[in-house]
């Protein structure tokens, strides 16, 4: 397996104090590593999940571990529009300025479901939840900046388990083609990382910079629906870690180096890629940032397209 790619000491040294940080899904896997990190960093950081009992444990746990920050437990549940609403609507009386938001939680590979609104589950959560929560922070976020928005997608943007991603605009919610799991996952990642492209034209000159990233390939619960959890955690864990497995711990390193580093100030709309599978070898060792081989990550009129589609969906045209 290729090196991975890790944050630099200084990086995760910077004096947060005073910025404010949403993460989605940030009770679990790299996200709560992202929201512990940034918490010892001295930032103020609003978690955001569905499960809010389970939320307030890990931040009880976070904040006795010493972190100087704060954090705040919000209850967010992308698969449903009004719980976006209303979320957005909270964290903005509070917090009119945000600095950063990651666009972190998602579910991969799940059986054939639709989202409170009716939408393909995957392309509904991975990407339309997250849409409109980005659209409804932005005014904090323009009002924090230079501030950040970082929408963790995957390699399986560019093929996941054989199947290429792409948006296919005639039937988006599989309502004709016979629904596969992987191909959903793979069209919800490639519409994470199009949508950042598009905000980074959309919001040009506002000082705000939207990227995507690839984690890697990470132990988390985002298996669950593809082999039993403790397969992977326990019976199958050296062998997948030989493999190329990586921890949470690393898995939040393309994450925190988007959204920390000075350097992608002027990289907005790239791509953030820890090695993953790709359908090149030289894609395969990743990078900060990578060009992507699936050629429809590169088309501006599709970004373009899903954007409107997406504001029309969601209810903002």
């Amino acid at each position: 397996m290729p090196p991975i790619h890790r944050c630099s000491e200084a990086l995760l040294s910077l004096d947060l104090s005073g910025k404010v940080m949403v993460v989605t899904g940030g009770n679990s896997g790299i996200g709560r590593v992202t929201v512990e990190q940034l918490a010892r960093q001295g930032a103020y950081v609003v978690l955001a999940c569905r499960r809010v009992a389970e939320g307030r444990r890990v931040a009880e746990e976070i904040l006795a571990s010493g972190s100087r920050g704060q954090v705040e437990v919000q209850e967010l549940d992308l698969a449903s529009l009004q719980s976006v609403r209303d979320f957005s609507a909270r964290v903005l009386q509070v917090h009119p300025v945000i600095h950063g938001l990651v666009n972190n939680a998602g579910i991969m590979n799940s059986p054939m479901q639709k989202t409170q609104d009716g939408f393909e589950l995957q392309f509904g959560t991975n990407h339309l939840g997250h849409f409109l929560l980005t659209e409804l922070l932005l005014p904090a976020l323009k009002a924090g900046a230079p501030s950040r928005i970082v929408n963790v997608s995957s390699c399986f943007h560019d093929k996941a388990m054989g199947r290429e991603g792409r948006i296919d605009f005639e039937d988006l919610n599989f309502e004709r083609r016979k629904y596969d799991g992987w191909s959903a996952y793979a069209q919800s990642k490639l519409a994470n990382l199009l949508h950042a492209k598009q905000l980074s034209k959309v919001l040009s000159g506002t000082g705000v910079t939207a990227v995507s990233v690839h984690p890697g390939w990470v132990r988390s619960n985002l298996i669950h629906f593809s082999m039993p959890v403790f397969l992977q955690d326990i019976l199958l864990r050296p062998l997948f870690r030989l493999a190329g497995m990586l921890e949470p711990w690393e898995g939040a390193q393309s994450t925190l180096f988007a959204l920390l580093s000075p350097e992608v100030s002027n990289q907005s709309g790239k791509y953030f890629s820890q090695v993953g599978i790709y359908r090149t070898r030289e894609a395969q060792r990743g990078g900060w940032p990578l060009h992507s081989p699936n050629p429809h990550a590169h088309d501006d009129g599709v970004a373009e397209r899903l954007y409107q589609v997406s504001r029309e969906w969601v209810g903002l045209a």
